[in-house]
């Protein structure tokens, strides 16, 4: 490879811009050294720094010094002169100083020549020129005619589409090819953008089913367009699954209070978008607010024509910094944080983005902030019309945008408040640069004004078990320092709490429930309490947990990262290892589950308008059958080999006819104990018949929801219908429970409805008579089930089915299964 030289006038800004250039090649990327300033905390540069640097990095192959501005062009050129190796080729290069830079790291990984490399770097702006709608064309290559262009059009499998994830996958896979890459969403008909660019792609609006048209040109256009090709067809690695949601009993509201206090939220009615909780658990402590964001810059003269190019070095610096910043914090966590800020990183990066602020400035006379701050804003508005996913990526790219603004005014980055003592955080939202960084040894809980159960906040909450409420609306309405109780599971903050109920928070947030291993009500009714497992890696949880049995064992797993089904002997080693792990005790296994939300390349369409309601769960089988008769000849071996009481049931089950069939087949295959999922309204309303033909039925609470309700469970704007709790839903779960009760079969849950103390006692009191669920919820539900007697639970039960609302089904079953009312909370 060739080397490359970086001279500037500010250090700050050459390890910046490197940085940049080196996260788009990662390890594999050239020698680059770095000669910047006149000396220390000097702005300048110095010729024999410049001489050394070239020295550092000489290679057979050239060298390619890339400067800044003004005294850096003479300080390179008098570095020539002092060289003692003649014979190694050094350019010295009038391209663009980010932008170039990046295109020659690019270009030199690749083992590209030096001209080839300046000749990429030079031609860095041409982004730019078409922007500006500026004449120049870029300089053709003298030795290579013009290369055809091509095109494939993909369907998006993955579950949320071109969101920042797989934007992020995508912008690092392409950059390793020598090509110039295009996307547009066939669906929407808008123009091709550049696929460099995250935001443009993020903005392209293509969703799970959207089919898109990937065209390139250039030398590696063909293996680009296979890159693309393998990333889509992958899903991009994504496999959606349900977060394992731990819940508690609920926390008795605030006593009646004198109308002198004022900051006190009232037990009352929540409205349709009242406080939500997502992440459950107690937490007692003192608000303390975020600090006030960065404020929108002043309107300003124009800049005068000298001073525009400056402006636009600055913003390229201040974007770089903030990227390298945000590199810097993901490489301090892991997992979903991790993952989140660096999608952060590709916006603060994204070429698109830089080149329209700096265009403001260049074209306008734009203020840098001011640029930056209204290119954003504009991204942002545009998100927000999309709604969805781009609508909640809307506080990422204001946290980009406050960042690059703050740099820019030379003022401290925004982010958390630096605190040693422990506190309860209230924003109006939380970007994941912060919510990422949170202390839980000193954060005790979130509350935010915005968001919801897809946001940031909900999800790296969960992930640091730290209890959060979003969409509680007047929550910056509460004092700065006043104590609150918070309540993760229920929504319910409490203002100024009395002593009492202080101390009953935070016994409830440090006492850990457990379960002795016998699932029943106070008065001996008995209910099994059993735990979903996902993969034979995640029975240990279940052991230690005490559960009795697996209610839900899913097979997603085995099948996935396979071009095909695996084998008989493969899912039956799987199997085993589950089936071993409970002698003697329960074990439902689910067959196949794929479609929708979880596609699998052998066995799912890739071009289904609405997957949600296509081919999924057992109509796979439909086909292609010998999928499910390889499963089910896995699971009787598997079966036969221990002693589990294994029970096998399909997924998606809508008609008595599905039922009957699957019934056959299972017996066909020696397996005597057969279910099936009743997940849909159709199969809830049949629940009687389908019973006469099939041994037991599990609820799956999450697809019924969302079918009953006509509410996709993927969005986050619609969390509040797709909600167990909703009258038409527990209505739904009455009809299979008497279905049960009449034919003598058993009736269970495995949903997440499964994982809530108070729903898992309306359940009982509905006829359940198991409850699968994560393994961490069974000790909450084990003790409030321990505390009620049966006859509790069916009273309540006929109150919540008869309740008009959600909010009211949770007051009603409250006032009957705790000692005090409770309900989600709001200013009276």
């Amino acid at each position: 490879m060739i080397g490359i030289v970086v001279v500037s006038h500010s250090p700050r800004l050459a390890q910046a811009a490197v940085d940049l250039a080196l996260e788009m090649v990662g390890d594999g990327g050239p020698a680059i050294a770095i000669a910047a300033g006149a000396g220390e905390g000097v702005t300048g540069t110095d010729a024999f720094k410049v001489a050394g640097a070239i020295a550092e990095v000489s290679s057979p192959d050239g060298v390619l010094v890339m400067m800044d501005l003004g005294s850096a062009v003479m300080s390179a050129e008098m570095a020539l002169e002092f060289l003692e190796d003649a014979d190694v080729p050094v350019r010295l290069t009038s391209a663009p100083f980010v932008e170039g830079l990046m295109a020659a790291v690019v270009r030199a990984a690749g083992g590209a020549s030096l001209d080839d490399v300046e000749r990429e770097a030079r031609g860095a702006l041409q982004a730019k020129r078409t922007h500006l709608d500026d004449d120049e064309q870029p300089e053709p290559s003298p030795d290579s005619a013009p290369v055809a262009e091509h095109a494939i059009e993909v369907t998006l499998r993955n579950p949320h589409g071109l969101h920042a994830r797989p934007v992020s996958m995508l912008v690092k896979a392409i950059s390793a090819f020598e090509a110039a890459v295009t996307v547009a969403n066939i669906r929407s008909g808008g123009p091709p953008v550049p696929a460099n660019s995250p935001t443009a792609l993020l903005g392209v609006g293509a969703r799970q089913g959207d089919t898109i048209s990937v065209a390139a040109a250039g030398r590696q256009a063909r293996e680009a367009l296979d890159a693309v090709g393998e990333l889509v067809q992958s899903g991009f690695g994504e496999v959606e699954t349900t977060p394992s949601v731990e819940t508690v009993a609920p926390l008795a509201p605030a006593s009646e209070r004198s109308a002198s206090q004022p900051d006190v939220l009232r037990a009352t009615e929540a409205s349709s978008s009242g406080p939500l909780g997502v992440s459950p658990g107690f937490a007692v402590g003192p608000i303390v607010r975020m600090p006030d964001p960065v404020a929108e810059p002043a309107d300003a003269p124009e800049l005068s024509e000298q001073e525009r190019a400056a402006a636009v070095v600055r913003i390229e610096a201040a974007s770089a910094s903030v990227a390298s910043a945000l590199q810097h914090n993901a490489g301090r966590v892991s997992g979903p944080a991790r993952e989140i800020l660096e999608a952060t990183v590709m916006i603060a990066n994204d070429p698109g983005l830089i080149q329209d602020a700096c265009a403001r400035v260049t074209e306008r006379g734009q203020t840098p902030e001011r640029a930056v701050w209204l290119a954003i804003g504009d991204i942002a508005a545009a998100f927000r019309e999309q709604g969805g996913l781009l609508a909640a990526r809307v506080p990422d790219l204001h946290d980009v945008r406050n960042r690059i603004v703050a740099e820019l005014l030379g003022r401290p980055a925004p982010g958390l408040p630096d605190r040693t003592e422990p506190y309860v955080l209230v924003a109006r939202d939380l970007a994941p640069a912060d919510t990422a960084l949170i202390d839980p040894t000193v954060c005790r809980a979130i509350v935010t004004v915005e968001g919801g159960p897809t946001s940031h906040t909900a999800i790296l909450a969960r992930a640091l078990g730290l209890p959060a409420v979003v969409a509680a609306r007047h929550a910056l309405e509460i004092r700065e320092g006043s104590v609150v109780i918070v309540d993760g599971a229920t929504g319910v903050i409490v203002v100024d709490p009395t002593d009492e109920q202080v101390v009953q928070a935070e016994q409830k947030s440090s006492r850990v429930s457990t379960f002795d291993g016998t699932g029943r009500t106070q008065d001996g009714h008995g209910v099994q309490l059993l735990a979903n497992v996902a993969s034979p890696d995640s029975v240990t949880a279940a052991i230690e947990a005490n559960a009795e049995g697996v209610g839900l064992f899913r097979t997603e797993f085995c099948f996935l990262d396979h071009e095909e089904a695996p084998g008989v002997e493969e899912q039956v080693r799987a199997y085993r290892r589950v089936f071993a792990a409970f002698p003697g005790r329960k074990v439902i296994i689910r067959t196949l589950d794929a479609g929708a939300d979880k596609p699998l390349a052998f066995v799912t369409e890739t071009d289904e308008v609405n997957p949600a309601l296509g081919i999924r769960g057992y109509r796979t089988a439909w086909q292609r059958p010998e999928l499910l008769n390889t499963q089910l000849q896995a699971i009787a071996m598997a079966a036969a080999a221990e002693t589990a009481d294994v029970g096998v049931m399909a997924p998606m089950i809508a008609t008595v006819e599905e039922a009957t069939a699957f019934a056959a087949l299972c017996s066909a295959h020696g397996l005597r104990s057969v279910g099936v999922m009743i997940e849909t309204p159709a199969a809830a309303i049949t629940a009687g018949d389908i019973l006469h033909t099939v041994d037991f039925a599990s609820l799956g609470t999450n697809d019924l929801a969302q079918y009953t309700m006509a509410a996709d469970r993927l969005m986050g704007e619609l969390a509040l219908l797709n909600d167990p709790w909703q009258p038409a839903v527990l209505r739904m779960i009455q009809e299979a429970c008497q279905a049960g009760i009449a034919t003598g079969k058993p009736v269970g849950v495995c949903g997440e409805a499964a994982a809530d103390p108070l729903l898992a006692a309306i359940l009982v009191g509905l006829g359940v008579t198991s409850l699968s669920m994560s393994p961490r919820a069974l000790g909450g539900v084990a003790e409030l089930l321990m505390s009620v007697t049966v006859t509790q639970c069916r009273d309540a039960a006929a109150s919540v089915v008869a309740a008009t609302s959600s909010s009211l089904a949770r007051t009603a079953a409250a006032a009957l299964l705790t000692p005090v009312p409770v309900a989600p909370v709001q200013f009276a």
